[in-house]
């Protein structure tokens, strides 16, 4: 996980974790963009089988996002010591349910796990199904960056305005968007549940 959803899964100061990563006290390490990453033990699985990166854009124009994005996740891959087996990118729109690459890639019984960013990488709805049927298997999905509110009702609402956004206006604008709009859903749930 980042560094700055360390210190707040811990409770403490985005300083502090900082302070504890650059004394060495955190089993972290940085990327070459300069992000801080914080391996969890608690969520480590152990692993099965080959190792595959999945990276996905949604058009022709996030071609250098999507180089940027593989190359993050081999930097995971690598600071964790992962053999990888395959990389595969994808262009497509992630409410697409037709990606012949996924599809593969999914249907390939010797990938063991499967490595995203985030969720929405890999599907914008229903990657708990996903999920689901690897673990059947004796396969798992490794998220990067889970980004999950604990609040399925709010991560619906944000994925939806994030997906309609993006095709409006572009993906980082519409991720800022999103950002605020999903304070706000959650503003309003706490005012209602305390009333």
């Amino acid at each position: 996980m980042k560094l700055s959803q360390y210190a707040k899964h811990v409770g403490v100061s985005y300083k502090t974790a900082y302070r504890w990563y650059r004394a060495g006290s955190l089993d972290a390490y940085q990327t070459q963009t300069g992000l801080i990453i914080v391996r969890d033990k608690h969520d480590e699985k152990p692993l099965v089988g080959r190792i595959a990166l999945y990276a996905r854009v949604s058009s022709l124009a996030q071609k250098d996002d999507l180089d940027r994005q593989m190359q993050r996740l081999k930097d995971y891959a690598a600071a964790r010591g992962y053999q990888v087996s395959k990389e595969v990118t994808e262009i497509a729109s992630g409410l697409n349910d037709q990606r012949p690459k996924l599809e593969k890639l999914l249907a390939d019984t010797s990938i063991g796990t499967i490595v995203v960013e985030n969720r929405d990488r890999l599907t914008r709805f229903g990657s708990h199904y996903i999920e689901t049927l690897l673990a059947a298997q004796g396969r798992h999905l490794e998220v990067i960056f889970p980004g999950d509110t604990g609040d399925e009702l709010v991560d619906d609402v944000v994925s939806v305005i994030t997906s309609m956004a993006a095709r409006v206006s572009g993906r980082r604008q519409s991720k800022r968007r999103a950002e605020k709009i999903k304070q706000c859903v959650e503003r309003a749930m706490q005012d209602e549940e305390e009333e």
